[in-house]
């Protein structure tokens, strides 16, 4: 199976691209950790996999419409 067909029959099924697919599910993840309250953000920018923490607070505030910070407070 080509990447090309996965991609379109995994966009088929799942309504997301992969990549968008493994953002959400970074970010749902990330939510978890912040209502814990254990880790700075930065931390749980790591362990969800992304490179920095602002790459994170963007792909974050896309999603659920506002910052990590304020959506803990």
């Amino acid at each position: 199976i080509s990447s090309y067909h996965f991609c379109r029959l995994f966009k088929q099924s799942t309504g997301f691209s992969p990549h968008q697919y493994v953002i959400q599910q970074r970010v749902e993840r990330a939510k978890q950790l912040l209502r814990q309250g254990q880790m700075s953000i930065g931390e749980i920018a790591i362990a969800c996999g992304f490179s920095h923490q602002s790459h994170f607070n963007r792909h974050f505030k896309r999603l659920t419409g506002v910052t990590p910070k304020t959506w803990i407070e």
